[in-house]
């Protein structure tokens, strides 16, 4: 999410006088590593590296700018670097590490992206400026993602270069967005069909069949007279409506399309989702 930011104050002749990122990591199989998608374009842009935060004080600049950064920034940073921060959420509301996927499966019909003050507790810096974002019905975390990166960084811009406004201090009763845990994915076919798709939706959404775990990446709302967890070819029944699927991934297999594994999966009336 850091590198349409970065990207955008490069192309705007802003002068960028250090990059913080993580360490080089193994990505998938092999023993290769790689870098982080922002430390690769900050190659290609041939901008300095580092991956101590504390360098960033050394590095004589006006601004910090934190996008998904990851880890907490030391107070002794704070106090003598001015930071500002891109969120992805209308704050106080879902401060912390998951606010698009914890917006999605709560239901939530709209978010924001915000610019705020870098404080020493989580998210909880004064706002500098903010645009709203809505959530579609069938909008994936991805898409979110995807679109509120984009607009971040074009906010990002227009707000350094237009100067900041006065910042107003967060309103409203906090919400946090811990991360993801694979409980929070574990499909519960008795809950209705709009639930049912909002942890779809996320990514990452698994059940059991015949014992095994099986995953579903697509799908939508669909007819059908289903029991929860009922199979018929690609509609699964849930507690209240149907769900078609549309991309699934049984237990060691890789991503397919529904109909593919339905043809081949040999189901039977006696076959449920979560058994």
């Amino acid at each position: 999410m850091a590198v349409p930011t970065l990207r955008a104050l490069v192309d705007a002749g802003f002068e960028v006088a250090m990059v913080v990122t993580g360490h080089d990591k193994r990505r998938g199989r092999g023993s290769k590593t790689s870098p982080t998608p922002v430390k690769a374009a900050a190659l290609e842009l041939g901008l300095p590296i580092t991956t101590e935060i504390a360098d960033a004080v050394a590095a004589d600049v006006d601004l910090g700018v934190v996008v998904a950064f990851g880890k907490i920034i030391p107070r002794s940073v704070i106090e003598q670097l001015p930071m500002v921060n891109l969120h992805f959420s209308a704050l106080p509301r879902w401060r912390g590490a998951a606010p698009i996927e914890r917006a999605i499966l709560s239901g939530d019909s709209d978010t924001a992206i915000s610019i705020i003050t870098i404080a020493v507790g989580l998210d909880e810096g004064d706002i500098w400026a903010e645009e709203p974002v809505p959530i579609g019905e069938l909008d994936t975390a991805d898409d979110l993602r995807v679109r509120m990166a984009a607009g971040g960084a074009d906010l990002m811009v227009r707000t350094i270069r237009e100067g900041f406004p006065a910042s107003v201090p967060q309103q409203g009763e906090p919400v946090y967005a811990a991360k993801i845990h694979p409980s929070d994915l574990e499909i519960d076919w008795s809950a209705e069909v709009e639930e049912v798709l909002r942890q779809v939706r996320v990514g990452g959404a698994w059940t059991t069949l015949r014992g095994e775990r099986f995953k579903i990446w697509e799908a939508l709302p669909a007819d059908g007279q289903l029991g929860p967890g009922e199979i018929d070819a690609t509609t699964v029944g849930t507690g209240a409506g149907a769900l078609s699927l549309g991309v699934v991934q049984p237990a060691g297999k890789p991503r397919l399309a529904a109909a593919d594994w339905a043809n081949g999966a040999q189901l039977d009336g006696s076959d449920r989702f979560g058994e």
